[in-house]
């Protein structure tokens, strides 16, 4: 069996086994604080038992990374590293905000820029976002990519949250000048609208991202054929370590990115 298909099926189970459980009481519960930092969830419990399950099931060789579990070792010669967020945009599952997803990516190397495959499954609706190193990005069956016209409504997209007084000051020309700014909670389930062309460009400069958050959105941004670089605007690449935060902005073309770039402080 193909990875992509590995990943898309393991997506499918986990939709599956939480559709019904976002925004009920069941989805909430305190099981202490997981790999990536945050309160680990019910719903984050399920959907990535969910993965393991799967994995275990086909006997799949990897080293999973996940938000919640940590390293898992699955056997003894792992053919590279499944990167799993179950659960992106945990907050919104529990309080049944429908904005939530799954982010599972393969890699080959101990770096994002070795990831092959990615599938970004919305969890509210089942709808699938997915991609092949080489191969160009999907949503659904349907292949995908940036938008790269001028727009009739300009979208950027900027995760904020918890953002620093310094970091507001530098970000806001962007607020200022561009009406329709947007955070919706779930950084991998924006970085796929972003992918399918209805956002041009997605900001997160906190220096909190975790590499689960955004391994899948990595490839799929790429294949699509955004531009995906750093803070410093050199080409995004990372380790896979728990202890790495990154920042990063995606924008359609060049001319929406230097735009931009020249707005921030």
């Amino acid at each position: 069996m193909e990875v992509i298909e590995i990943l898309r099926e393991a997506s499918k189970r986990i939709y599956k086994n939480v559709k019904d459980l976002a925004g009920t009481e069941k989805a909430a519960g305190d099981f202490g604080r997981g790999a990536g930092g945050d309160i680990s969830r019910n719903i984050d419990i399920v959907a990535e038992k969910t993965v393991l399950d799967y994995l275990k099931e086909i006997n799949f060789e990897c080293i999973v990374l996940g938000e919640e579990c940590g390293r898992v070792e699955l056997l003894d010669n792992p053919k590279g590293y499944i990167i799993m967020d179950a659960i992106d945009g945990s907050v919104n599952a529990v309080r049944g905000v429908p904005f939530f997803c799954s982010s599972l990516a393969f890699a080959t190397e101990n770096k994002l820029s070795s990831i092959t495959d990615a599938v970004i499954t919305n969890l509210v609706n089942g709808e699938m976002y997915w991609a092949s190193k080489n191969k160009g990005s999907f949503f659904n069956e349907e292949k995908i990519k940036v938008h790269n016209k001028d727009p009739i409504y300009k979208i950027v997209g900027i995760n904020i949250s918890g953002a620093s007084t310094s970091l507001m000051k530098r970000l806001h020309p962007i607020f200022e000048n561009h009406n329709h700014t947007r955070h919706f909670g779930a950084n991998a389930l924006e970085m796929a609208l972003f992918a399918r062309g209805l956002m041009d460009v997605f900001i997160d400069f906190r220096d909190k991202i975790r590499i689960q958050d955004i391994a899948a959105g990595y490839l799929i941004v790429k294949e699509a054929g955004g531009l995906l670089l750093d803070a410093d605007l050199n080409p995004l690449d990372a380790d896979l370590s728990y202890d790495t935060r990154v920042s990063f902005i995606a924008a359609a073309n060049q001319k929406i990115l230097d735009e931009i770039i020249s707005q921030i402080n």
